[in-house]
């Protein structure tokens, strides 16, 4: 395993951020959301399933054709899973403005492309799903049924800044 998996796995040990990895998440989340990384670097904000707060997450948006997917790299069991799923999918992406949109669930069967245009765009995914950009379809869909994979449906009009 190389430095860098190493390194990532470290920061989420346990299927969750520790300490780091929290204060790396908020200063990428403040960063996408501004708009000034790529745009498929995005925040998440969803509100809290015990607290009610909004939660801000940075995200790695995976395209495949035309639609758009947000992935958990650490599997169902993610806090920002869990307050999506408590919200009934309906989340607020940031990138330069405000997107409110729905996620919905995909299909296991359904996941392979998407994982793999996924771990294309996210290296730092790669240790957690244990498999890289170049891995088959075949790979990716037996490791699919761990890894929440969500379509990202607008819901209505972008307005204006995070």
């Amino acid at each position: 395993m190389s430095v860098h998996a190493s390194v990532m796995r470290w920061f989420y040990r346990g299927g969750h951020p520790n300490r780091a990895a929290g204060l790396l998440n908020a200063l990428a989340a403040r960063i996408h959301a501004l708009g000034l990384a790529p745009n498929y670097l995005v925040t998440l904000e969803v509100a809290g399933r015990r607290s009610g707060r909004r939660l801000r997450l940075p995200l790695v948006m995976a395209v495949v054709g035309d639609e758009r997917y947000l992935v958990s790299m650490l599997g169902e069991t993610a806090s920002w899973v869990q307050n999506v799923k408590a919200a009934g999918g309906h989340v607020t992406l940031l990138h330069g403005r405000r997107e409110r949109v729905r996620l919905q669930s995909v299909a296991i069967e359904q996941r392979a492309a998407v994982l793999k245009a996924y771990l294309r765009r996210a290296p730092g995914a790669r240790p957690h799903v244990a498999l890289g950009p170049d891995a088959s379809l075949a790979e990716l869909e037996r490791v699919a049924a761990r890894i929440p994979v969500f379509r990202v449906l607008s819901e209505g009009a972008r307005d204006g800044g995070p």
